[in-house]
């Protein structure tokens, strides 16, 4: 009961510290928000000068491995990069876990968004000086999507509101709303009705 009681109070200290650390680099980094952000865990946060990096009231970005009973193998990274004027969106009540969003267009996420553990979200192949790269093509994320563990969403994809993506799955075309969806490549598996 001590150990337990132990433990509780050391993850609240790291929580506290970590939120403390967080606000100061969303702040210092210039990243615009509607109510602070809640962080489990050091998150990586990198904004180009002229770009955009906007976050909702209620979000929550864990980053320590044990913060999601799942598993979580590296930190939240949260980047706008380049100089050209990208713009990062996050709605409102969205959680993310180890979750890596790269904006070099445009990343739209709807509001009550759920990112399972290890989810990629990116607009881009990374290499935009190797010629065998396409060019960016923005994301949409819509309200009340839920990405499974491990989930890869690729540049041009809108998701529909209400859908769910199964885990591992690698998303490279767009889901219509209110789908289940699963594997790599993506494709719908059945509608959900209310």
């Amino acid at each position: 009961m001590l150990f337990s009681l132990i433990d509780l109070l050391f993850n609240k200290f790291l929580i506290l510290l970590s939120n403390l650390w967080m606000y100061l680099q969303l702040i210092f980094r210039g990243v615009k928000f509607d109510k602070l952000p809640s962080f489990n865990g050091r998150a990586y946060v990198k904004r180009g000068r002229n770009n955009t990096i906007l976050i909702g009231s209620n979000c929550a970005f864990l980053s320590r491995s044990a913060s999601n009973l799942i598993g979580i193998n590296r930190p939240c990274i949260i980047s706008s990069v380049g100089d050209n004027g990208s713009a990062l969106i996050i709605g409102n009540n969205c959680g993310f876990s180890g979750t890596v969003i790269g904006c070099f267009n445009r990343i739209t996420i709807g509001n009550n968004v759920k990112c399972g553990a290890n989810t990629l979200i990116t607009d881009s192949d990374w290499h935009p000086e190797d010629p065998r790269s396409s060019p960016t093509k923005p994301i949409i994320i819509e309200d009340n999507v839920w990405l499974g563990v491990n989930v890869i969403v690729l540049k041009g994809v809108t998701i529909g509101k209400n859908s769910v993506i199964g885990a591992g799955s690698v998303v490279t075309k767009s889901i219509p709303p209110n789908m289940i969806a699963a594997g790599n490549p993506c494709k719908v598996i059945k509608e959900i009705r209310e």
